[in-house]
Order: C-alpha cells, then structure tokens, then sequence
C-alpha cells in the first residue's frame, strides 16, 4: 500500500480498499494523486508499489480520457460524475488496456469538494471474452452462410442459371450488383458467394444502406475518432474495417446519398479509407456486394446515383426474378417453409389443401418469397387442422387473386367480341348495317363497338 500525503485518508478505509480487485485512487484539487491501492498499481506495472509522492493523475495513470473533453477532473469541477465510462490506459510498459472508470467526489465536513476518487476496472478478460465469442459466433454464421447457399429453394431455368453461376462468381474478387424485387431472396444470393468464396472464414457484415442518415452512414462504414463529433467519446471501427479479409453486403445501395457514393468510390478505386474525423489513411481488402431494388440506370440519367460508382460496383451483375416469374417453384417453396413452420410450431401439418395451393400459383406476390413465407407462417398460426385450407389465408390475397381472375374473365369476352366484330366487318366488307345484321344488334351499338375496338369501316 502507498499513501501519498498520509492525509487523505484514514488508516482503516486504506487498508479496505487495498483489499479490493478493482484499481482505487484519489486526487486533490490540484490533480495530483494522493493515494492508490495495490490493484491500480498492479494493473498499472508497479510491482514494488508508486514511490513518487503527490504525482500528478495524468503521469500515473495515461489514460483516452485525459483530454479537456472528456477529463474526469474536469466534470467533476461541473458536478458531472461519471459511470463505467469506457476508456483505454497505458501501463508502464506501453501496453494499452481497457478499462471503465466510475468516480466521485470527496467532500469535507461542510460539504466541500477537496477531491475526487476514481474507481478503474480492468476489462481486458472482457475484451478477450468478446473476441471468443466473436470467432464462435463468425464459424456458426459461415456454416448457416453455406448451409443458405446449398438450400437455395427453386429450379426454375432463370434460378438455375444464376446458381451455376456462384461457383465462379464466388472464387474471384469481383464487385457483384445484385438487383430484384423487395424479398426476392439477394441477401440469400450474397451469403451464398460469401459461403463459397476462398473469404468465407472471414467476416460476412451486412450494411442496409437505406435505415441510416447520411452523417450515420458514413460512420457506419467507416469508423469515426473520438471527438468527431457529439458523442463520439471513442474511437470506433468502421463496417469496413471490421469486414477487412471478408466480404462487405451494401443491402439497398440505390438509397446512398451523392456525398456517401463519393467516398465509397475512393475505398473501391484506392482500397484505402479514412476514419471520420481523421487524417489517417487505412488499407482494406473487403469485397463488395451490393443489392438494390432500384433502376440505377435510371437514377444515373437523373442524377441520383453516379454513373462510375454504378460501373464499379457492377463488374458482375445478377438480376434475381420475382416470384411470378417462377411459378413453378411456388409448390417447392411451400413445402419448404411447411417444414420449417412444423419444426419451429411444433405442428404436423401435412401441407395445403388443392384449393389453397391454386389461390397461391394465381397471386402475384408483390413482396415474393418474403412475402410468400410470410403467408404459410400467417396460415400455420390459424391452422388448427391437418391441412392448410384457403380460409386460412389473409382475406387481401384471397380478395385480389378473385380481381385478377374476373378481369382476366372479362378481358377473355371482350377478346371473343372483338373477334365476332372482326370477322362480321370482314365478310360485309366493312359496311356497317349489313354486319350488325349478321351479329343481330343495331347499327348504332355496332358503330359504338368498332370505335371500342378500333376497328376499320364504311360508312355504309
């Protein structure tokens, strides 16, 4: 135990806190420590114990949170207390070590403060945790990652021939634009590449493009120093950074505001990145994919989206089809999400009723397989029977599955009637009274038919 100033404190609270496993000190009003326990000095690299009386805090513990912002003393002066703030301190041989800091202040018999006690914890074994578990949670995410890939649910000709594609596509290192429909499976087709890709023991880090503001964004990608801003207490990795040696998924990329797009463009030609708020340029071996479910084509000719970002992000481009597109797979996708609903319910539904699988193959999935997933589960939580039957499907899809069919009814008889008109002008030579004489109506509503139609007459 040292006691700096034999002042501070009492005898018997020294001997407490130096029975204690976290780091204790105090220090006057004039910033300089008057006693610390034997854990700080441990945690610190003093063996034999501080020796130098009335050091100043800030040569006996070197710590992030030393500067004017974020100074301890200094919010101590504002009746700020702090609570497990996060902070990193130098011990004596150089080597960094996380810590949480909480304080308080020492008061005298009336009140006033004469100091301040510092209560530093070290969290290495923490950090050390985190990284454990961070590498068990990176191994189970690769193996879901290829176990999505080779259950990619569809044999559909333009599915098949975008899976016989990943194998190639996924060895080399080219950016990949993946486009679609919301929910048709992109972030699936990513994973895929990811999972069969020579990166796939690296980290896979998603990024959607469109739930962040443009300030957040870029901090999301590219880390932020302390001090950048309000609230950066801490120096913070970048998506980008923590996906280095692993793939980077830019999930709604049409969403990017101009500025971001600049910056994504210089870390795609360049390689190289700069954290928010520093000078400091850092190298990154990421690949990209991006998505979107935008016409970026479109978006560059109104100016929206840059047209050389757009080239380099779309060396390889994979376009998914929507569900209607691929009707047939519509059976193999129910049976598929059958099972998964009967393991995660506990249920033992054998599947859809003729009827109810008939309502599915008409309607046309504006959110696709998403969409469609969404639905069985819907079914599975009504269903209290062996089969899923059309009544327990939602009433809008049953309702615009019955839209689609009389207007396709309807369009069916208008065909039959323009055909009848067709042919009737035909054999009259287009004269109009001998064919409605032919169709049995009135000259009037033949005339009102062809000019329906369009159809070309007489006038006789």
């Amino acid at each position: 135990m040292t006691v700096f100033d034999g002042k501070s404190q009492a005898l018997g609270a020294e001997t407490i806190l130096d029975c204690i496993s976290d780091g204790v000190m105090t220090i006057d009003l004039q910033k300089r420590v008057t006693f610390a326990n034997r854990a700080l000095q441990r945690m610190l690299g003093y063996e034999e114990g501080v020796t130098e009386p009335l050091v100043a805090c800030n040569v006996l513990v070197q710590s992030s949170i030393c500067s004017n912002q974020d100074c301890v003393f200094e919010r101590a002066l504002q009746g700020d207390r702090v609570r497990q703030f996060e902070a990193m301190v130098r011990r004596r041989d150089g080597v960094l070590i996380p810590v949480t800091i909480s304080t308080d202040f020492l008061l005298d018999q009336a009140g006033k403060m004469v100091g301040l006690v510092e209560v530093i914890r070290d969290m290495s074994w923490a950090r050390q945790l985190g990284q454990k578990t961070a590498e068990v949670s990176e191994l189970r995410h690769c193996l879901s990652a290829q176990a999505i890939g080779d259950h990619i649910v569809g044999r559909s000709p333009k599915l098949q021939e975008i899976l016989a594609k990943l194998p190639i596509i996924a060895g080399s290192k080219a950016s990949v634009l993946i486009t679609g429909e919301s929910g048709t499976g992109k972030e699936l087709i990513a994973q895929a590449l990811h999972a069969h890709s020579p990166r796939s023991q690296a980290p896979f880090v998603v990024v959607n493009c469109s739930a962040l503001s443009e300030s957040l964004l870029e901090s999301e990608l590219f880390g932020h120093v302390k001090g950048a801003f309000t609230h950066a207490f801490y120096d913070k990795p970048g998506r980008f950074e923590v996906a280095d040696g692993g793939t980077i998924f830019l999930d709604e990329i049409g969403e990017m505001t101009l500025a971001t797009q600049v910056k994504l463009l210089g870390v795609l030609e360049r390689g190289r990145f700069e954290r928010v708020g520093s000078n400091d340029t850092q190298a990154v071996d990421v690949r990209i994919v991006a998505a979107t479910n935008r016409h970026l084509d479109l978006d560059v000719r109104e100016g929206r989206f840059r047209e050389d970002l757009l080239y380099r992000i779309r060396v390889i481009p994979l376009e998914l089809p929507p569900l209607r597109e691929r009707r047939d797979d519509i059976p193999l996708l129910v049976n598929h999400f059958c099972r998964k609903f009967n393991d995660s319910m506990r249920k033992r539904i054998v599947g859809l009723s003729p009827d109810c699988l008939s309502v599915l193959m008409e309607y046309d999935f504006p959110g696709n397989i998403r969409e469609l997933q969404n639905l069985i589960e819907h079914a599975f939580v009504c269903c209290q029977e062996d089969v899923v039957q059309c009544a327990h499907l939602p009433d809008e899809v049953k309702k615009a599955v019955q839209i689609k069919t009389a207007k396709v009814k309807t369009q069916s008889l208008d065909d039959l009637e323009r055909q009848a008109i067709q042919s009737a002008l035909e054999n009259s030579r287009g004269r109009l009274l001998q064919a409605s004489r032919q169709l049995g109506i009135s000259r009037t509503t033949l005339w009102r038919k062809v000019k329906q139609f369009g159809l070309e007459h007489s006038d006789s």
